[in-house]
């Protein structure tokens, strides 16, 4: 028993002593890398001042927090004719509520530093007028508008605003699958089609009309492209209008795939060769909501086509389109001397067969040998003064009360303080009485330019509102 006791002594002892010993060489290693590891971090400091040297700004943590923010560079906000008459739809322009707007917004913005400089300030206006900015109409458009109103007059120095004894109408409807989306009580599409069968019922029984429509089979499907960009058909015409035909016609498709624009007008050029501008009035009406997505330049063959031995005047209606594809139609408008119209609504889109549909009477009445009213032509030009006026008033009225909806915003958001908001706020009022007064003189300016002769204003209107344009380019 006792020499039992001993032995486990022995044993408990060899125990301490290892134990000791393991933690003696445990506290030298740790020892050995805390050492090694405050060497190698001063020696990197070191590295890192010679490499680096900061200067206070950097050293100063309280400054550094309210250095200025990084924005990107954004173009400045017109405030001129030219600009506001060129400038585009931002994102956000024809929402139904900013304030159902606050993920977007957040995406596009970043908090303001604490103290702002003046050039933040500017820059943070600029980025949020872009998310809002509204589409202006083109006091060109309006000019070249006259223009076509006074179509037929044989004064005109442009042959092709003459009358002829035949008259040929080639509409051509874009029936990708954006068409499919909802506008109104109903799609686009539906929309298009109500407006162009109501406009194409009133021609005359003389007149040839034609209906031509793209994009309508496959899908918007990357294995759909070849299919959708080579889908392009006449469904109806050179013929008289017929109802049941031509009704018939349009409910043989719906808004399937992509955008083939370039070769829709390419086969439209075809068609009308056999029309010659000498014998022929022809005019083509482009309904398109999008960008063409197929190969080709749309625009360089809407300028081939104008001037082609048809010499067809290309107008072109924009529904509900994007900034982008605004650009695109108002480019091929532009070189093609046609007009451009930017449709944002069923009415909007009515409203623009309904001036072509003037145009058609004054072509019947022509054929009747009536008279023409050149005093209520004036009174047109009048009110298309004083309806752009009211266009430009109330569009300006519009951004400005989204910009401050969007500031409510981004101070719930915890993007700006009460003071930036208020400070932001006096921006916003600033610049609204800033364009106010661009829209008054503009319609000063307007009212000036009715009153010389119609070819004076032509050239009057390039100088004024092309200017901006070759700028850009």
């Amino acid at each position: 028993m006792l020499n039992k006791m001993r032995w486990i002594l022995l044993v408990m002892l060899a125990l301490l002593i290892f134990t000791g010993c393991s933690s003696d060489e445990n506290e030298s290693d740790a020892s050995q890398n805390t050492e090694e590891k405050t060497e190698q971090k001063s020696n990197g400091q070191e590295e890192q001042a010679e490499n680096e040297q900061p200067d206070d700004s950097e050293l100063d943590t309280d400054q550094n927090d309210t250095q200025e923010m990084s924005l990107p560079d954004i173009e400045p906000i017109p405030t001129d004719e030219e600009g506001l008459a060129k400038q585009h739809p931002g994102p956000l322009a024809y929402v139904d509520s900013i304030y159902d707007m606050e993920e977007e917004i957040e995406e596009q913005l970043v908090p303001m530093s604490e103290n702002p400089t003046d050039e933040e300030y500017e820059n943070y206006l600029r980025q949020m007028y872009w998310l809002v900015a509204k589409d202006y109409p083109d006091p060109e458009d309006m000019i070249k508008k006259w223009e076509f109103a006074s179509f037929g007059n044989p004064d005109l120095p442009d042959s092709k605003f003459h009358f002829k004894e035949n008259y040929n109408i080639e509409i051509i409807l874009d029936s990708s699958g954006s068409m499919a989306n909802p506008a109104g009580d109903g799609t686009r599409m539906d929309v298009a089609k109500e407006s162009i069968n109501s406009f194409l019922s009133e021609a005359p029984e003389e007149a040839n009309v034609s209906l031509r429509v793209y994009g309508h089979k496959g899908t918007s499907a990357d294995s759909d492209k070849e299919l959708s960009c080579g889908a392009i058909e006449q469904v109806y015409g050179f013929d008289s209008y017929d109802e049941e035909a031509f009704q018939e016609a349009l409910n043989q498709f719906q808004p399937m795939g992509w955008t083939p624009l370039a070769d829709a007008l390419e086969q439209s050029e075809e068609a009308l060769s056999q029309f010659d501008a000498e014998n022929n009035t022809n005019l083509i009406y482009v309904v398109s909501d999008g960008i063409a997505t197929c190969d080709g330049d749309p625009v360089a063959v809407a300028e081939s086509l104008s001037g082609s031995n048809a010499q067809p005047i290309i107008n072109i209606i924009g529904f509900q389109t994007d900034s982008e594809a605004q650009a695109q139609l108002k480019e091929m408008a532009e070189v093609s001397g046609g007009i451009f119209a930017s449709a944002q609504d069923e009415e909007e889109l009515q409203e623009e067969f309904d001036r072509a549909e003037e145009v058609l009477q004054a072509w019947n009445e022509w054929k009747d040998d009536a008279d023409r009213d050149l005093s209520a032509m004036e009174t047109d030009t009048h009110f298309d003064i004083m309806g752009l006026h009211n266009d430009w008033h109330f569009t300006t009225m519009e951004t400005s009360n989204n910009l401050h909806e969007m500031l409510h915003v981004i101070d719930d958001l915890g993007l700006i303080t009460f003071e930036q908001k208020r400070e932001l706020q006096s921006r916003v009022s600033a610049l609204k009485d800033e364009i106010d007064s661009t829209v008054s003189q503009l319609e000063e300016d307007l009212k000036k330019i009715r009153e010389q002769d119609l070819q004076e204003a032509r050239k009057s209107i390039e100088e004024k509102y092309s200017e901006g344009t070759e700028n850009d380019s």
